[in-house]
């Protein structure tokens, strides 16, 4: 299985180009999480409220890690199966935790929650078997796992029906990168025809094949909007990379880099903004986001007032379901070490339903109209899948800001 998909990142991230620009009105705000005693972490998941991140640290033994950070409790070593952990992924609500851990020399993918603790999803039928993305709900996981064969192929586990093979596009390996809100699609990468191919799989129509961007010879899907109908990843030709985002309507859209390579590998629930990192060819790597109407824009010079001198951030793995919050790795200079980081871009404030950056009448009425209604969107702003009373009152309580 190529290695791009994994996302272990062990490098030591080189020094974006930054330069102050216009910040604006609402507040910003950065926080490195620290480590578990190592030298080194990433962020790669995070909640829908940005209040819980997910991710790997190196402890004080030099062992990576899964963790699972809060404002309130910092930073918190998962555990392991026994052996070296990491964390991908984390539910809308904070509570589930899926990711790898080594148990016997051998990865095994884990579904970890606060009262059960790390469990063990098992396999294919092979000794392997990692998870990478988790519904909204927590109750569907996705990954990959070796079978019987010996083959590497893309599952879909739920505790009433196991661990599926989702099966590859003809060729002989598949891996699943990212599910939607309600767990029933699923997107990765398979072989096919001695190329790699982004994918799209739902329980209707199987694995449907996106094709590539014109020119390029293969790619790979890691991020799906709520609803399933926008898909980022990258696609590749030769030593070229180049972060897209796909739709059925527009088909696979490059959306550029900051000079050299680049790899989107999160999506906002409404698809509006993508977040992933960008090589320079002198070897730089800074994290990004995209949206439609800025384009792919350097994280460090969009907020540079937050960064001090000489820190950066290198790549973004993960935005929440709004588009406000943003996690991945950067080098803190304060500490001297890779760290991992969570963003608040202050945008959209907590109710603002249309993102207009106003909590106003408009607000109101699209969580009344849809007041009752079930599958996550931005009128349910908590993200727990109905929008209800709770959604109501924090567009009353959050009414005028912003204004």
């Amino acid at each position: 299985m190529k290695q791009s998909g994994n996302k272990w990142r062990k490098s030591l991230i080189s020094v974006c180009v930054m330069s102050v620009v216009a910040t604006a009105s609402w507040a910003q705000s950065l926080i490195w999480l620290g480590t578990l005693g190592g030298s080194y972490s990433e962020a790669l998941g995070v909640s829908a409220d940005g209040s819980v991140v997910v991710g790997i640290s190196r402890d004080a033994a030099g062992q990576n890690r899964a963790f699972r950070w809060t404002l309130s409790g910092g930073i918190q070593d998962l555990g392991t199966l026994p052996g070296n952990s990491g964390a991908w992924a984390v539910s809308a609500d904070g509570g589930v935790v899926v990711g790898a851990a080594l148990t016997d020399g051998n990865w095994r993918a884990f579904r970890w929650t606060v009262a059960g603790g790390m469990q063990n999803l098992g396999t294919l039928g092979g000794n392997f078997s990692e998870a990478y993305s988790v519904s909204a709900n927590g109750s569907a996981v996705v990954g990959r796992s070796r079978n019987a064969d010996g083959r590497v192929l893309a599952f879909r586990w739920t505790a009433a029906g196991g661990m599926q093979n989702l099966g590859t596009l003809g060729g002989s390996e598949s891996a699943a990168y990212g599910i939607s809100t309600d767990g029933n699609v699923v997107v990765g990468v398979a072989s096919t025809g001695g190329n790699w191919r982004a994918f799209r799989w739902t329980a209707g129509g199987g694995m449907q094949d996106l094709g590539t961007l014109l020119g390029f010879s293969s790619s790979e899907a890691h991020g799906v909007s709520a609803d399933g109908s926008v898909v980022v990843g990258w696609a590749r030709s030769g030593e070229q990379d180049r972060a897209f985002r796909w739709t059925a309507a527009g088909g696979m859209q490059d959306l550029g880099t900051l000079g050299g390579n680049s790899y989107a590998y999160g999506v906002s629930a409404d698809g509006r903004a993508v977040v992933g990192l960008s090589i320079n060819t002198a070897g730089q790597q800074c994290a990004f986001r995209w949206t439609a109407a800025r384009g792919i824009e350097d994280l460090n010079r969009t907020y540079a007032s937050l960064l001090t001198n000489g820190s950066r951030l290198g790549a973004a793995y993960a935005i929440s379901h709004d588009g406000r919050y943003i996690v991945g790795q950067g080098y803190n200079a304060a500490t001297r070490r890779s760290e991992a980081f969570l963003l608040d871009t202050g945008f959209p404030l907590r109710g603002d339903v249309s993102r207009d950056g106003c909590i106003d009448d408009a607000d109101l009425l699209r969580v009344l109209f849809e007041f009752g209604g079930r599958g996550y969107r931005n009128e349910d702003i908590n993200w727990d899948g109905v929008v209800d009373d709770a959604d109501l009152l924090e567009v009353l309580f959050n009414f005028g800001s912003g204004c």
